[in-house]
């Protein structure tokens, strides 16, 4: 891809990303409003983490990390990219199946080790009862992620970014229809979340069967290309699972604190919207790039893929790490407060989106330097380096729980998140200038940087001079708005001005993309 294809192809993934974020916050908001912190909100958020703690760790992240490079060598090289797929199918779908029958017979053995805090009250049975109706999701998701994988190597990524929107449109109506009909909303959101599920695997079946990949349901066969495939991936797994591990420490010991479950969910929820909006796109899309220049001897091609995904992704993540870190109490408070969620639930979700939002550049960076591994079908490393991040993220987050209590979790995810790029970065060097960041990203991150800290400041100044209209009713979407008005303009204002951006590459990629 040219550069700025390339970034069309950011763009285009981020809209509906975006879309999708935006949506599943919107989601967040009703379940704080409608079933807040609480024991009934931390076991849903347990037992919901479940189907998308596997999900990761079978499909999004490990099977993917193998099958993308793979099936892209086949489909442009015409060599029976259908079969590939077809075996890849067959041998996920039963993998998956197995697993979800196993995981709904032995729920209460998997709340119990991943939320240990909830044995002895009412949220382990809460969170075994969720878990049961919502796993299955896990079938559905992890084999629309392998259609999504078909969609991005073959350079159509709309309708695999735009999947997810589908569970969130799901959860919002349900939530609102129960309320709506005076029902437990909880029972109707966690009903909805298998249908969305299948909804979703819908979409991307038909549009890759559009795109001349048409499967159907078999019998797995362990031929000598799944053998490769399973070689490649099992590293990635394990790689997915010690990051799935850090979750799940993390959980463990917010379950011994009442509501801290909720808490950080509802923070990693409002984190989660720039780093899905653009890790994922810079992910989706830099992975089979990479690997079809890699293939073609293009390093210099490579590197200047490599250096434009990372420009774009600190062109958007700083600021918004600086923001949540300067700012986080009155975005917290006007995004969150209502209905079930007062305002100690909120200054705490504030102290966990500060302390995530340190970490939010390094979070995004491991969605660039990943693809340098796995694009070379080299998936030991990262499962290396992940392993070092598991175990400090795991010391800190027990080390920690005397001086920060339920908030160490955020605090050793943020640290184990920047260990993780260090080691990326510096295991990156032996790969030549290919995997190796250019002049241009170099000068333009000092600019976003210096850009970013001088909209913190004017941040800062303004809600403290918004606070009156901040804490009043129907205003206080208006004092926001304002302020991220105020942000942007003098973020994009200063960061044009010193040479941190250039808003004629955004335009340029728009035109791209509408073509």
């Amino acid at each position: 891809m040219k550069p700025i294809k390339l970034l069309s192809g950011f763009m285009t993934v981020g809209f509906w990303t975006l879309a999708s974020r935006i949506l599943g916050f919107v989601r967040e908001i009703l379940i704080a409003a409608y079933i807040g912190p609480g024991p009934v909100g931390d076991a849903f958020y347990a037992a919901f983490r479940l189907p998308n703690m596997f999900r990761r760790f079978f499909a999004e992240g490990a099977f993917n990390a193998a099958f993308v490079p793979m099936f892209a060598k086949r489909w442009e090289a015409e060599d029976n990219p259908q079969g590939f797929a077809q075996e890849a199918f067959n041998l996920l779908a039963v993998a998956v199946l197995g697993l979800t029958g196993l995981g709904m017979l032995f729920m209460p053995a998997l709340v119990w080790a991943t939320a240990g805090g909830f044995v002895g009250d009412a949220r382990f049975d809460l969170a075994v009862g969720f878990g049961r109706v919502v796993f299955p999701y896990i079938l559905c998701m992890s084999l629309a992620a392998l259609f999504s994988g078909i969609l991005n190597a073959t350079g159509r990524f709309a309708a695999a970014a735009a999947a997810p929107v589908l569970l969130n449109i799901f959860t919002c109506a349900a939530m609102i229809a129960g309320a709506v009909l005076g029902q437990d909303v909880v029972d109707w959101l966690i009903w909805v979340i298998p249908l969305a599920g299948v909804a979703q695997l819908a979409l991307v079946w038909v549009a890759a069967g559009r795109a001349g990949i048409t499967l159907r349901p078999g019998l797995p066969r362990l031929t000598p290309d799944m053998k490769q495939l399973v070689k490649v991936a099992l590293p990635a797994a394990l790689a997915m699972g010690v990051t799935q591990v850090n979750l799940v420490v993390g959980q463990i010991v917010a379950s011994g604190y009442d509501s801290a479950v909720s808490w950080l969910s509802l923070a990693d929820r409002l984190y989660q919207l720039p780093l899905g909006v653009v890790g994922i796109a810079v992910g989706i899309v830099l992975l089979p790039d990479l690997a079809r220049r890699l293939r073609a001897g293009d390093d210099r091609g490579a590197q200047d893929a490599l250096s434009r995904a990372g420009e774009f992704s600190l062109l958007l993540t700083v600021p918004s790490a600086v923001a949540f870190i300067a700012i986080p109490l009155p975005l917290v408070s006007v995004l969150y407060e209502r209905g079930a969620t007062g305002p100690d639930d909120v200054a705490a979700i504030a102290l966990a989106v500060a302390v995530y939002g340190v970490g939010l550049p390094a979070f995004v960076l491991q969605k660039v330097l990943q693809p340098l591994y796995f694009a070379r079908e080299d998936t030991r490393s990262p499962f290396r380096y992940a392993l070092m991040a598991m175990v400090v993220n795991a010391a800190l987050a027990l080390g920690l729980q005397p001086l920060f209590g339920w908030l160490s979790p955020a605090v050793a995810a943020t640290v184990a998140g920047w260990i993780m790029v260090l080691q990326l970065w510096l295991g990156a060097r032996s790969m030549g200038d290919a995997a190796q960041f250019d002049t241009r990203f170099k000068r333009r991150s000092l600019r976003i940087f210096l850009a970013s800290v001088a909209m913190g400041l004017v941040l800062i100044l303004a809600a403290n001079a918004l606070a009156p209209a901040l804490a009043m009713g129907y205003w206080r979407y208006l004092a926001l708005l304002a302020l991220i008005v105020i942000g942007a303009v003098t973020y994009f204002g200063i960061g044009q001005i010193i040479g941190a951006l250039r808003l004629s590459d955004f335009k340029s990629a728009l035109r791209r993309g509408r073509a």
